[in-house]
Order: C-alpha cells, then sequence, then structure tokens
C-alpha cells in the first residue's frame, strides 16, 4: 500500500470512530501497515475531527523511528509488536469504547462459541494483566492476549482490534461492543440483581409489618 493511501484510510477510520462513540475525544489510536518494515499511525493528543492525512505519522516498524515534525502516538509500541507478530494483520485499531472498557476494568476473559463470531473475532476474547500504558510489557501482554483472535482486552484501559484491513478491524471493534454489552448483562445484571424467593417473602413481610402501617 503506498502512504498516502494509508494515511487517508486512518484519518477515515479516526473519524468513523468518533462519530460511532467508540472513541471519545483524543483518546485511542489506529494503524495501518505500509509493508512489512514500515507503518503509520494516529498522531498524540490530537482530535480525530481535526486530523489530516498530513498529521498521520509515517514509522518503522522495527526501532520504531518516524518521519517530520509530527509526534506519533505514545501506544506505537504496542501496534509495531502486534504488526511484527501477525503478518496477516494490516490494520489494528485501539479503543476505550464503553461496555468492552467495562469488561476489560473486571479483567474478565470472554468465551467466543458462536461459529460466524469466531470467523470475524476468534474462538476467545482474552484480557491482558495489567501494565503500565505503551510500555514494552504491555505490547509483549498484547500480542499474546491477541494470539490468533483479532480483539483483546487491556486490564483497566481497554481494547485492541485487529483485521486484514481497516474496514475488518473496525468491523471487530463494533461486533467487540456488542458481545461484551451482552456479556455485562448476561453476567452481572441478569443474575445478580435477582432475589431468592425467601427474600423477597421476608422484604414484601416487612413492608406489611412497618412501612405500610405509617
Amino acid at each position: 500500500m503506498d502512504i498516502k493511501t494509508a494515511k487517508k484510510i486512518v484519518c477515515e477510520a479516526g473519524l468513523n470512530l468518533s462519530q460511532k462513540g467508540l472513541v471519545p475525544r483524543t483518546w485511542g489510536n489506529i494503524s495501518q501497515r505500509i509493508d512489512k518494515n514500515r507503518f503509520v499511525i494516529t498522531p498524540s493528543g490530537r482530535n480525530y475531527n481535526d486530523i489530516t492525512p498530513d498529521d498521520i505519522v509515517l514509522m518503522d516498524i522495527h526501532d520504531l523511528s518516524y518521519e517530520g515534525s509530527v509526534k506519533p502516538s505514545s501506544e506505537k509500541r504496542l501496534h509495531a509488536e502486534v504488526l511484527r507478530n501477525r503478518k496477516n494483520v494490516n490494520a489494528v485499531i485501539h479503543t476505550h469504547q464503553t461496555h468492552a472498557s467495562t469488561v476489560a476494568a473486571a479483567k474478565c476473559v470472554i468465551p467466543v462459541t458462536d461459529r460466524e463470531v469466531q470467523n470475524k473475532i476468534g474462538t476467545s476474547i482474552n484480557c491482558t494483566p495489567n501494565a503500565i500504558p505503551g510500555s514494552k510489557k504491555l505490547a509483549r501482554l498484547i500480542a499474546m492476549a491477541l494470539d490468533n483472535n483479532n480483539a483483546a482486552l487491556i486490564a483497566n484501559h481497554g481494547t485492541f482490534c485487529a483485521g486484514e484491513n481497516m474496514d475488518d478491524a473496525f468491523e471487530v471493534a463494533i461486533l467487540l461492543e456488542k458481545i461484551c454489552l451482552k456479556f455485562i448483562e448476561d453476567s452481572f445484571l441478569n443474575h445478580t440483581g435477582r432475589h431468592a424467593p425467601f427474600d423477597i417473602k421476608e422484604m414484601h413481610e416487612y413492608y406489611l409489618t412497618h412501612y405500610s402501617k405509617r
């Protein structure tokens, strides 16, 4: 892929993520592979609505050197690690989307049993242990959590979504949010909020003997 096209793809992806509510303000970052030695990534601390292709940073995938005066995302190392380890991945999206980040804060692993979802994401959505954002340790942990899957959670942080192209990575991010919302509803809202029959009866009797008399 040529550099100009890659920068345009990343720029458009940023707008799409912002419009879908998957990245608030300047949070999150996006990368696109150029070839085996280079990739482009979003700049540090910039609002997606204001970014132009000229702001997207060209980087070396091995030593993380970059061209120009625009500073790349502080999590560039994480993207490079994934792109180096997954030759079939050409686009990576890191988000702080609401439901997936909630599951990441709970440090849960979500098994994927639906065959259609497995084809898009993989057999499980793993979560990394805690690590400092942008660190070498976190980069290794994300690569391990992704393994051969296309989505992973970062403990107390957010998500990493990968794809053969940007459309695939974007679809993974959207699907991941739906899966995590369902996981939250099934695991927490639908079960822990239920009362046993004895609890209901006892509460009703308390109402009749105390509150109703007032």
